[in-house]
């Protein structure tokens, strides 16, 4: 998950567990207090909402699968939202009497925070599970990029196996050449040699027929 996303929702928590604090202490109050209170409750819903618009547009960037998740824990927070403002617009109301703050802090105060609390419960369910999904992608990528590596040292070994071959390839070239101008060159000593050895048998028979015409005007 999004370490920027985890930063502002932490953020939100706080504002919303503040907000709800302050909302429970401005019901109780009267004048320049209340209204006081509620100018700082209604800053800290400026400033809840912020953080739920930078939460929609990083959880927005994000892969599909993660985006899912966050997008669904941010309607429960938006739902948290519109609740904190339906209070404040209560509170600020004005026509109000001491016995309906009494009777709106003894039930319909406590049930709004019994549903922030549920769904605060609801959201850090959520955060686990969305936690267990990030570390379980987390592990994903590494063993991804494990594979990645090692594929990428076998494409490596390859290659240089395919350099060796291709050295060795040139090395017989260079070889089959060399034999091919040995073969060239011995034939060519081979012609010769048989060439000189006509030439020397016919110097031998021009000798033989010499010295048997001389023998022969000799005797003669």
């Amino acid at each position: 998950m999004s370490d920027v996303f985890e930063g502002y929702e932490r953020q939100y928590c706080e504002v919303s567990a503040n907000l709800s604090k302050k909302c429970t202490s401005a019901s109780l109050l009267d004048g320049e207090q209340k209204k006081q209170k509620v100018s700082e409750i209604k800053t800290g819903l400026d400033e809840a909402e912020s953080l739920i618009r930078k939460m929609d547009l990083e959880a927005r960037s994000l892969q599909p699968n993660v985006k899912a998740v966050l997008l669904a824990k941010l309607r429960e927070y938006k739902s948290d939202l519109n609740n904190l403002k339906s209070e404040v617009k209560r509170i600020s109301s004005g026509n109000l009497n001491y016995s309906a703050r009494d009777a709106l802090l003894e039930s319909g105060m406590a049930d709004t925070l019994t549903v922030s609390a549920d769904q605060r419960s609801r959201l850090l369910m959520s955060t686990e599970r969305l936690n267990k999904s990030s570390d379980r992608v987390r592990e994903s990528r590494k063993t991804m990029l494990e594979t990645e590596d090692l594929g990428v040292s076998i494409l490596q070994d390859l290659h240089q196996q395919r350099q060796s071959l291709l050295h060795a390839h040139d090395t017989l070239h260079g070889v089959d050449d060399n034999i091919s101008r040995s073969k060239k060159i011995l034939t060519s000593i081979s012609r010769r040699m048989s060439k000189n050895k006509w030439m020397i048998g016919a110097v031998i028979a021009v000798l033989i027929l010499a010295v048997i015409l001389i023998l022969y005007f000799k005797l003669k």
